[in-house]
């Protein structure tokens, strides 16, 4: 390679051929400088004012729909989006597209069980919910199960891109991670979750961007999307057609879209770094607008990685970089192709690189923010109660301590083999089975009590966590990985240039080599450790609702009748089943109360004993005092509210008799009692 960075004669298609221009890091540098900025920003703004827990966690529960929906979608489709997606469409083709369908079928569940129930209870954690439904200790199972799980989760983040940048353009590695970790935790520190929105939004944007110039310059380069997709078509690439029952096929229709359902059903539905965005919403309808936005948000990453790894497959379709040992992993391809095809235009590689570091920012702070929240709301308040202000300043302490320990977990994550979209995806599914098993229970099986959920998120995660264990000591078979063959024959110039395009597409059928037809004697239950890493979470929620069931009733299941209803989602009261007539309905409450609640879209906030709550029966109105303040019931208020009144005589309390701004107000399990 010269001085000028170029490649010489014979060097071309070489790794490290190309390095990283003056202008590439100029467009990094703005990227972190921009993501600063809008943290030092939502800092100054909330100075004008006294911010409280609300005001830092919550962004003051008045965000809107649309800056949410893009801030769910970088969160999590982020740096595992760009470093690995577009390898699997290269290596494995495009079954994973029906990923589509997951994304819409999670939007439906989530925003038609999940938010109603969360939304109109308050809260600020979502595993306070659990402390509601069931007790103190499933609470705290469910946040440490949690936060060890997006500590790993987001070490792996700042970890894959770091390696893969470092391996390709020559970033140092830990100085690229060090850099990450420190601005994130830097602006989440100063702009709470406003900061991480706003800086979601401008990273998603600039993810957006790097893949349509990657798209743009690949398609200009190689004829147009036409002829990329014929050379897909001919590769073996485009690929719709696996609809095999069999589990340990790794991607078939099935596996997709069931095991998919709930692995994003876990990821949006029960986790805080997703929940805690639908809390912050202004009402319950921006909060289900978002979930359904954030969907088309996903549909345009889903199609514009896809077209990357085509792309990248027709760029090298008689010369595979992977294969030949030119990039170490496949996480390494996507960043090697865009240095390699827009190395003559200064700042676009770097535009790519950006997007692949926005993904990681996006993923890092609301993981870091996340947790500082659920440390501070289930670790701390319910032993030791906390002012507006303390809650702020421990939460920006927190805040610094996990963006600390995900720093020291990219470390252990250098260990991790394999693809990071897959390791990734794994870890998700290990624990979204049993989360979304325990929500389940609490939500739609009125029967479960805290034991069985206690035991049943238990055996849930047991029973993954084995099965994974199990499949890195036997590894599935060659043959259900479908793995598309590589070709190199265009690597040497004297070899044969065809590559398998005259011949038919024999050549490009899933291959295996001789090494691994060898049979080796593994034990019966190998079988099971073959089992689809997208079948993880379905084998997890099934464990966990079915042992939480047993164990409910052989412990004493909770009846019905007692159960809080406004933990429990009344599901045949939708207006899909409308036709149902009101009897059956009503039977299929199971016992729960929900004549008791209103359950019309309506804010519900919890009642303390801190505030004094008069209520007059006869009028069907009553006020509060709240800090010293008089309010009329009915009107919207943040935060949680106490009650002592002891002329109220029932756990749940209607006011203000207009069905149009009713506020249901309900005292927290541990403080309800016939008189107060």
């Amino acid at each position: 390679m010269d001085a000028a960075g170029s490649c010489a004669a014979g060097e071309t298609r070489k790794q490290l051929c190309y390095d990283f221009a003056a202008w590439d890091y100029v467009v990094f540098g703005m990227l972190l400088l921009i993501s600063t900025c809008i943290g030092v920003f939502f800092a100054i703004k909330s100075r004008k004012k006294a911010e409280s827990s609300d005001d830092y966690l919550l962004g003051g529960r008045q965000m809107s729909a649309f800056p949410l929906s893009l801030s769910l979608t970088a969160s999590f489709m982020s740096a595992i989006t760009v470093m690995g997606t577009p390898a699997e469409f290269y290596i494995y083709g495009t079954m994973y597209w029906y990923y589509a369908v997951t994304y819409l079928l999670m939007a439906i569940i989530v925003s038609e069980i999940y938010i109603p129930v969360l939304y109109r209870l308050g809260i600020t954690s979502i595993y306070e919910y659990l402390e509601i439904r069931f007790s103190r200790s499933v609470r705290m199972l469910a946040t440490t199960i949690f936060i060890l799980n997006t500590v790993i989760y987001i070490g792996i983040c700042i970890y894959a891109p770091a390696l893969a940048l470092n391996e390709v353009t020559g970033l140092g590695v830990w100085w690229s991670a060090a850099v990450t970790a420190v601005v994130c935790t830097f602006y989440t520190t100063l702009g709470g979750l406003k900061a991480v929105v706003w800086t979601d939004v401008f990273q998603c944007l600039v993810m957006w961007i790097g893949f349509v110039a990657v798209l743009i310059k690949g398609s200009t380069e190689l004829g147009g999307f036409r002829n990329i997709w014929t050379i897909a078509e001919k590769g073996g690439r485009i690929k719709f057609d696996s609809f095999q029952f069999d589990p340990t096929i790794r991607h078939t229709f099935w596996s997709i879209t069931i095991g998919g359902t709930f692995i994003w059903t876990g990821t949006y539905g029960t986790t805080q770094s997703m929940v805690q965005r639908y809390l912050s919403c202004k009402s319950e309808k921006h909060a289900r607008w978002a979930v359904f936005l954030n969907v088309i948000g996903l549909y345009i990453i889903l199609i514009l990685v896809g077209f990357s790894g085509l792309t990248m497959n027709a760029y090298y379709v008689g010369c595979d970089p992977y294969t030949e040992g030119w990039v170490g992993a496949s996480d390494q391809l996507m960043p090697y192709f865009v240095l390699e095809l827009l190395h003559d235009y200064p700042g676009l590689p770097g535009v790519y690189v950006c997007a692949a570091l926005s993904g990681t920012l996006s993923t890092v702070s609301t993981g870091i923010n996340a947790m500082a929240t659920v440390t501070v709301e289930d670790y701390i308040k319910p032993v030791k109660p906390l002012s507006p202000s303390k809650s702020v300043i421990l939460s920006k302490i927190f805040v610094v301590v996990y963006g600390v320990i995900c720093l020291l977990m990219a470390v252990l994550a250098s260990q991790i083999s394999g693809g990071v979209l897959q390791a990734a995806l794994s870890l998700s599914g290990l624990v979204a089975g049993a989360t979304v098993g325990i929500f389940t229970l609490g939500m739609m099986l009125p029967w479960c009590n805290a034991i069985g959920a206690f035991v049943g998120v238990i055996c849930g995660l047991a029973s993954t966590t084995w099965v994974y264990v199990g499949s890195t000591i036997y590894p599935p078979s060659n043959d259900k990985l479908n793995r598309l063959y590589l070709c190199t024959d265009m690597c040497n110039a004297t070899a044969d240039a065809s590559c398998g395009f005259s011949g038919g597409n024999d050549i490009f059928t899933t291959t295996t080599s001789t090494t691994e037809q060898t049979t080796t004697q593994t034990p019966p239950i190998a079988a099971l450790y073959s089992l689809s890493y997208c079948y993880y979470p379905v084998l997890g929620f099934c464990v966990t609702v079915v042992t939480g069931l047993i164990t409910s009733f052989l412990t004493g299941y909770q009846r019905p009748s007692e159960v809080n209803p406004l933990t429990i989602r009344p599901v045949f009261d939708h207006p899909v089943f409308c036709w149902l007539p009101s009897k059956t309905r009503r039977f299929l409450w199971c016992g729960v109360r929900h004549e008791d609640v209103n359950t019309d879209d309506e804010k519900i906030r919890y009642l303390h004993r801190d505030d004094s709550v008069a209520y007059d029966d006869s009028k069907k109105k009553g006020s509060y005092t709240y800090n010293g303040e008089s309010s009329t019931a009915g009107k919207k208020r943040d935060g949680e509210k106490r009650a002592t009144d002891s002329n109220i005589p029932v756990d749940v309390i209607r006011v203000n008799g207009s069905s149009a701004d009713r506020v249901n107000y309900a005292f927290r399990p541990d403080e309800t009692s016939t008189s107060l």
